[in-house]
């Protein structure tokens, strides 16, 4: 009952806060128009004071008064000569805010809502979370802050900040799940995945230590071995790469679901794609613009300047064709190191931008494209804009 006593009361408070403007209006302007009367009448009679004291003369007194009557005689004759009748379409508005709108309110709050329906408190919610992962995180916390050794808590709780973007709590929470319980590969994995996080894609030396040792315990582990091959790529060892990830991609069953990205990584690196046909055309090339056998061997027989001519030609190639079909990421990654090792920072810097308006940095390929940047010395800085 005190709930549609409380709702009775705001309604009718929301009315009386919509109508006051239109009630008031009329009775303003009516206040306005005698203020200023008031004002005149007191003009004129200090105009006699003034001029009985001396202060103005009797010419500049008409003068004056005859100003103040003309105003007062305009303001009077604006003066409505009955209490005029309230508009009509003001009628209708309150009619519309006194009994239309609490009407509609009222029949959409029945029909939408739960008066029945008590507020449940935090400690409620706690007991049933269901699918909140707010409140699951928040339980957690409150449950590992009375006990924080225990290690199956945090080990539940860190995958959880890492898929919540808490990269950071899930580093510690990785820490602290491996001191209490013991290292395991989930656990390894999962902690150097947030190293990496936070170095934006890049896998440090603590990491790979982390990967190593995950290896030890699994040796055939494949996010493990993927990662330690992504950092000889990103350490400028493709021969070492391409070995890693070829080595992988033997080792992973045909319907892997990370088969495809080690496939690209071992193009990029100058191998062909595990199950392409090494005689079809095109096998060897990753990307548009890789030179062929005749070029290799012409370019044997020329001279420094030609083949400098030569290789910028490729690349030049190579950009045309980006600018047609930009989907080719491996062909961003060549575009970007050949410019680089032409010693063309400023096209090296462009081509770095315009791969990653086709690979934006929040993907896996983009970070890829801002870690052979940061390793190739090449300014990233507006490269994402």
């Amino acid at each position: 009952m005190l709930f549609w006593i409380l709702v009775a009361a705001l309604t009718a408070a929301l009315a009386v806060i919509l109508l006051y403007p239109l009630l008031r209006g009329a009775k303003a302007a009516d206040n306005i128009r005698a203020g200023e009367a008031a004002v005149y009448r007191d003009q004129l009679r200090e105009l006699d004071r003034d001029l009985n004291g001396g202060l103005i003369t009797p010419e500049e007194a008409d003068y004056a008064r005859a100003e103040i009557g003309r105003r007062l005689i305009a303001v009077s004759a604006d003066e409505p000569a009955e209490t005029p009748k309230p508009a009509r379409h003001h009628r209708f508005t309150e009619a519309f805010v006194l009994l239309v709108l609490p009407v509609l309110g009222l029949c959409l709050y029945l029909t939408t809502g739960r008066p029945d329906l008590p507020s449940q408190p935090l400690e409620a919610r706690l007991e049933n979370p269901g699918n909140d992962v707010a409140v699951l995180i928040t339980k957690a916390e409150r449950h590992l802050a009375e006990k924080p050794d225990d290690g199956k808590g945090w080990d539940v709780l860190a995958p959880i900040y890492f898929r919540t973007m808490r990269v950071n709590d899930a580093q510690v929470a990785y820490r602290n799940a491996i001191r209490l319980l013991g290292p395991s590969p989930v656990r390894l994995d999962g902690l150097a995945e947030t190293l990496m996080a936070v170095s934006d894609g890049v896998v440090t030396e603590e990491a790979r230590q982390v990967l190593e040792q995950s290896l030890t315990l699994e040796p055939d582990n494949p996010r493990a071995r993927f990662y330690i091959a992504l950092s000889m790529e990103q350490a400028g060892r493709p021969n070492e790469a391409r070995q890693a990830f070829e080595a992988l991609a033997k080792q992973s069953p045909a319907d892997a679901p990370w088969l495809p990205l080690v496939n690209e990584h071992i193009a990029m690196n100058g191998g062909a794609k595990s199950g392409a046909d090494p005689a079809a055309p095109g096998a060897n090339q990753a990307a548009p613009g890789n030179p062929t056998q005749q070029d290799v061997a012409a370019a044997e027989t020329m001279s420094a300047g030609d083949r400098q001519q030569m290789i910028r030609g490729m690349v030049g190639s190579l950009d045309a064709k980006l600018s047609e079909d930009p989907n080719n990421f491996e062909g961003w990654v060549r575009l970007v190191r050949s410019y680089a090792v032409l010693n063309d920072k400023d096209r090296a810097a462009g081509a770095l931008k315009r791969g990653l308006a086709a690979f934006p940095p929040p993907g896996e390929q983009g970070r890829q494209l801002l870690a052979l940047a940061r390793e190739l010395g090449i300014a990233t800085e507006g490269a994402t804009q």
